[in-house]
């Protein structure tokens, strides 16, 4: 899907890494939540409360998914799943859009 229908947008900015991770909240009217972002460049560890799905809309990033030893490489069109109360750490290597979707 290439747009959002019917949805709520938060106009605060969600800000990690000094600025260098931002992304906007986009409530739905069944009372899920997605962000949508962009990653500078950099490497970066993120938990997570819940299941989320990260999908690569643009950009190249290496990603450590909880209880991996191997870093795995994902980009525009990828997506991947990390589980709840997990860590994960990610080595992006150019600007990189991003939605995630927090699952239930």
């Amino acid at each position: 899907m290439s747009e959002f229908k019917n949805v709520t947008v938060v106009k605060k900015a969600n800000v990690y890494h000094n600025g260098k991770v931002t992304s906007r909240t986009v409530l739905f009217p069944d009372g899920s939540k997605k962000t949508l972002g962009i990653m500078l460049p950099g490497d970066y560890e993120f938990g997570t409360d819940c299941r989320e799905l990260m999908e690569i809309l643009s950009g190249d990033l290496d990603v450590l998914l909880p209880g991996s030893k191997d870093w795995k490489q994902f980009k525009g069109g990828d997506s991947f799943e990390v589980p709840a109360k997990a860590k994960f750490s990610l080595k992006v290597k150019n600007i990189t859009d991003y939605c995630c979707s927090y699952l239930k």
